[in-house]
């Protein structure tokens, strides 16, 4: 099937006289006949639901739509994006690894891997991607599990060179996690480019609504644990709570994503609900369509904005201007999702007084929904960051992280004029 057609079919197909729709199965848990059956369930001998903390046909479903439309070999759908990526690190971290992750983040991730990670005793170092890949070789340990990057930055919306950076983490004998939030994969696919992991958070474009939070961990199966048995020992050694199940012997290309399942979604609980799932396939049925119009608005938008005399710089990645214009002609040739970040002149001041002049665009701590929205990032999703930290991030006081939605771009283009004005 094309991608449209994944989008509406992947995942649940229903059988004679079954809902057309996909059901919510709101359940806890789940009839067998005899124990032998359940047993089987517990020992990952068998496919099936059991209890809705580890699994739901509800969230299968949209699991099994999510894993076509990236190209892995399974997925799991998370209770949110910062779950999803809590799992992808953990499912190969532990208390004295290290993780390099790319300075260019949301943060909240900055957050969680800058403070939570410590406290769980693993250590970050954060990079500037676009250094050399003998510059970046030189923050590698013996005990690194993972590369950490964002296909398109949030909210610089920098481009990652995603063959690249795959390239440096595979010759350092690691997997590159790739945060795939703001492309979606209509607009980016990261396996196909080398990236071994790929992360969501639902809650933006693939919900598209505000309505559900949600994440979602994606296994591309490329990534060879056996061969990296010293550096990843728990996916080729016994699991003493399965039995001596052994991931790599037991799923093979499907290891990484089993064992996230088996081993985090079991013992931390944050697997999505099936009505935040209901609503996220809502969302991805309609994904194609949303992200041609968004790209398309917000295109134009930033072309007005590049020729206002009040803009100090702006970052569309598919401006002509921009430093990344070729690495989006080559990763995001369908374009490049409807975020635009922008410096008004007069700093802090003049990007509050823009914001506060607003009558169509909403000031929201959202980005990917259907209406347009703003947010000021050093006041709100990236307050907790320090001004160095800010600064590696690609974020001024004066920033304005923009997100185009559906409307008619006229009006949108109009509210905006009308909030220059006032700048």
């Amino acid at each position: 099937m094309e991608f449209a057609t994944k989008c509406l079919h992947a995942g649940y197909q229903p059988k004679n006289g079954e809902a057309g729709a996909l059901p919510i199965y709101q359940s806890t848990t789940f009839k067998y006949d005899t124990t032998d059956e359940v047993a089987k369930l517990f020992d990952l001998q068998a496919a099936g639901f059991f209890y809705s903390r580890l699994a739901n046909p509800t969230v299968d479903a949209v699991e099994q739509k999510i894993a076509a439309l990236e190209g892995g070999v399974g997925a799991i759908c998370t209770s949110s994006g910062q779950a999803a990526c809590l799992i992808s690190l953990l499912n190969l971290c532990k208390s004295g690894d290290h993780v390099v992750a790319c300075s260019n983040l949301y943060g909240g991730t900055i957050n969680l891997l800058a403070v939570t990670f410590k406290r769980f005793g693993i250590d970050l170092t954060f990079v500037d991607e676009t250094k050399s890949n003998e510059e970046l070789s030189q923050y590698f340990k013996e005990n690194t599990k993972a590369v950490f990057a964002e296909t398109i930055a949030n909210p610089s919306t920098h481009v990652l060179d995603i063959e690249r950076i795959a390239k440096l983490a595979h010759d350092n004998g690691v997997p590159l996690i790739v945060d795939n939030t703001f492309a979606t994969p209509y607009l980016c696919r990261p396996i196909e480019y080398g990236a071994d992991i790929v992360m969501h958070s639902t809650t933006k474009y693939i919900d598209g609504h505000a309505l559900s939070v949600g994440g979602a961990v994606i296994d591309s199966g490329n990534f060879d644990w056996a061969a990296h048995k010293d550096k990843f020992a728990e996916f080729s050694q016994p699991d003493p709570s399965y039995h001596g199940c052994v991931y790599t012997e037991a799923f093979g290309k499907a290891a990484y994503i089993v064992k996230a399942r088996a081993q985090l979604i079991r013992d931390l609980g944050c697997l999505q609900s099936p009505q935040n799932a209901f609503y996220i396939n809502q969302g991805l049925e309609t994904l194609p369509l949303r992200m041609e119009r968004y790209c398309s608005n917000a295109l134009q938008v930033a072309k007005y904005l590049e020729g206002c005399d009040k803009i100090e710089s702006i970052s569309y990645p598919l401006l002509e201007s921009s430093s990344d214009y070729e690495l989006a002609k080559k990763y995001l040739p369908k374009g490049a999702s409807g975020v635009i970040s922008f410096n008004l002149k007069g700093g802090r001041d003049a990007g509050a007084r823009f914001i506060d002049s607003l009558k169509l665009i909403n000031l929201k701590v959202h980005v990917a929904d259907i209406k347009s929205c703003v947010l000021h990032p050093a006041s709100s999703t990236h307050r907790q960051l320090t001004d160095e930290q800010l600064k590696n991030a690609g974020i001024c006081p004066g920033s304005v992280r923009l997100s185009v939605g559906l409307e008619d771009v006229q009006d949108i283009i109009a509210d905006l004029k009308q909030a220059l004005e006032q700048v």
